[in-house]
């Protein structure tokens, strides 16, 4: 493969003023995530430890191996919803490594409400467990929950992929053959009181965890009965009278190095076996993304920049470089694994469409997973590419995308509007992963054409009422919807509701997709049952 010629002045203006303008979203970024991960009343902390726990973070510190890599997901969830006084929905969970094996970690923030599952918390809940599920990866549980948030509940217990789902995805685990370990460190109550039961190994601090489907309260208003949490269901109630947990821990550090030695006895999970090399870093510096990646949503930048500082050596076969140029394909190593990469060099047109479809069926066939690189302003529109079938040729793209085997991942990397989502892997269509570069916007259109649509509609609709309006109330009703647009169409935004598994900094994107890479080549894939068509 051809090292990628970068183009890139490094001291030219635009890449100084680039530069200043992305170092300041990642600086805004991390304070965030600072935030959200540390800040915490402190009377909720006192509270914790005068009950002999740790805080959510030091229990995941002291679980993994040290010095390893731990990929957060969805840290800031939740951070335009409740008021902002659910920082990560109140839950913790991310990819690690324990005892030399990869695992998912599901931690309940107890500083956080007491831990109490909000509707976003649910959410955030079954999304990871449908990563394992997705992936085939042993899932840690840290339980320490008040339970569901009562008043919210109808938004919490009844649909779907509400509450129940959680148990569900532990099922769905359990006969997939995917190990689970939980470690009650708190009360672990109604629903909730199955998380620990659905898994393989169950342990319980003595004295703090507790495991009943009705607390003392509840026993007592439902039967009259008096009993303590100890008495009803603590860790020795259940590891030695009922047999619900299968080991009783004095302490939070024991239960924790009971989990790591218990997971040291799983058998190494194998990686799917496709083409590998010896890693290499790349030739350019991932941090000059920073310059490259522009100020403006709107202003367009060459995707072979972002892959020359992602991929090993900053090496990279192109395919069909001639043709639908609006779309870049082709092949290159991410830490020695092979891997196909789809990226936006502007609008889709029938051509780009094409070369994209074909491409990703010769990666379907020849077991390459694939990098979805998103700045897609979607399908281009008009009299002409409609006669020419660009409707036909963008649902062929979709059709192979959502069908493929191999894995698929995925980054917004800029824009990601209308129907481009959908063909460049948006979050309907299943990545293994999905981040989202802080600069990012997601919206059904652009900002500008949305909100010129919306003012019109609702200018129209004000006459029709008999209100003349002028020239500034109109100006008025456009900047209030461009505002709303833009705040609702913002990375932020968008990770609160968690459409994405988190926002990443650029300059981490290499490293981030090497983990998400390495997890989803644990669960085995087929090979494409059909031949390849040229379009």
């Amino acid at each position: 493969m051809r090292r990628i010629r970068s183009t890139v002045d490094p001291g030219s203006p635009s890449f100084r003023a680039f530069e200043a303008h992305n170092r300041r979203l990642v600086a805004e970024l991390r304070e965030r995530q600072r935030k959200a991960r540390f800040e915490r009343p402190e009377r909720d902390i006192q509270r914790l430890r005068k009950q002999n726990k740790l805080l959510v973070r030091e229990r995941i510190e002291l679980l993994l191996d040290p010095q390893t890599p731990f990929l957060e997901l969805y840290t800031l969830a939740a951070n335009r919803a409740y008021d902002g006084a659910v920082p990560g929905a109140g839950f913790v969970t991310g990819i690690g490594i324990v005892k030399g094996r990869e695992v998912l970690v599901m931690a309940s923030d107890s500083s956080i409400k007491g831990g109490a599952w909000y509707p976003l918390t649910i959410r955030k809940m079954v999304r990871s467990l449908d990563i394992a599920i997705e992936n085939r990866i042993t899932v840690i549980h840290l339980v320490d929950a008040a339970g569901a948030f009562l008043p919210m509940q109808s938004e919490i217990f009844p649909d779907r992929y509400m509450g129940g789902r959680i148990f569900r995805n532990q099922c769905v685990l359990s006969a997939l053959g995917v190990k689970q370990v939980a470690l009650v460190l708190g009360h672990s109550t109604a629903g909730g009181a199955y998380i620990p039961t659905l898994c393989d190994y169950s342990i319980m601090v003595r004295g703090t965890g507790g495991v009943f489907l009705g607390g003392p309260p509840l026993v007592k208003a439902a039967t009259g009965e008096d009993v303590t949490a100890d008495e009803l269901g603590g860790a020795d109630v259940h590891s030695s009278i009922s047999g619900t947990a299968d080991y009783a821990v004095d302490s939070e550090q024991e239960g924790i190095a009971l989990v790591r030695e218990i997971v040291g006895t799983f058998a190494r999970d194998k990686k799917v076996n496709v083409e590998r090399r010896e890693p290499e870093e790349p030739y350019y510096d991932p941090e000059e993304l920073y310059g490259i990646i522009p100020d403006d949503v709107k202003k367009q930048f060459d995707m072979r920049e972002v892959i020359a500082r992602i991929v090993d050596g900053s090496r990279f076969h192109e395919f069909k470089p001639d043709y639908g140029t609006t779309a870049v394909c082709g092949f290159a190593f991410l830490y020695g694994w092979k891997v196909g990469l789809i990226g936006n060099n502007g609008v889709l047109f029938s051509d780009s469409a094409h070369k994209c479809t074909q491409f990703m069926q010769i990666c379907n066939r020849d077991r390459i997973p694939l990098i979805f690189l998103q700045n897609i302003t979607g399908f281009m529109v008009g009299k002409d590419y409609e006669h020419g079938g660009i409707t036909k040729d963008g649902a062929k793209m979709l059709m192979v995308q959502t069908n493929l085997n191999v894995p698929k991942l995925t980054i917004m990397t800029n824009g990601s509007f209308g129907a481009g989502n959908y063909a460049m892997c948006g979050r309907a269509y299943d990545p293994r992963f999905l981040f989202t570069w802080p600069n990012a916007q997601i919206s059904v259109m652009g900002m500008e054409q949305a909100a010129l649509t919306l003012t019109q509609l609702r200018v129209r609709t004000l006459e029709r009422q008999g209100k003349t309006l002028s020239d500034q109330e109109r100006q008025k009703i456009l900047n209030d919807i461009t505002q709303d647009y833009l705040e609702k169409s913002s990375a932020y935004y968008s990770t609160s509701e968690m459409w994405d598994d988190g926002i990443i900094d650029p300059a981490d994107t290499r490293r981030v997709l090497g983990i998400a890479l390495s997890v989803a080549l644990n669960r085995p894939f087929g090979l494409s049952p059909h031949g390849i068509l040229r379009i």
